[in-house]
């Protein structure tokens, strides 16, 4: 399905039925883009393993708003890396170790 497959920017809700979780996960997972997802349920504990299934750069449940001090990015051929955060900052660093000798 079309929709489903690519990456849509705007205000867009997509509603496809699924059998059960594995088939939503499947349908989740199946695009060759990984921006971002939501998983909502009445089961915090049962979303929060669901999402950690579904391959996207961001994940939330029950429409929790993003973070802007945690990474941001796409997986798959939406992200090219992170931005925002700790780990946003890597791709901006060259990270150097130094050995050094101390004499007594």
């Amino acid at each position: 399905m079309r929709i489903a497959r690519e990456e849509i920017f705007g205000p867009v809700l997509v509603v496809i039925p699924y059998d059960d979780e594995d088939d939503a996960v499947r349908l989740a997972n199946d695009s060759e883009y990984g921006l971002s997802g939501g998983v909502w349920s009445a089961d915090e504990a049962h979303a929060l393993a669901v999402a950690r299934r579904v391959r996207t750069g961001t994940v939330t449940v029950n429409g929790a708003p993003v973070a802007f001090d945690g990474p941001f990015g796409g997986s798959k051929a939406s992200g090219t890396g992170r931005e925002y955060g700790a780990v946003g900052l890597g791709s901006y660093t060259e990270i150097q170790d130094d050995h050094r000798l101390t004499c007594p």
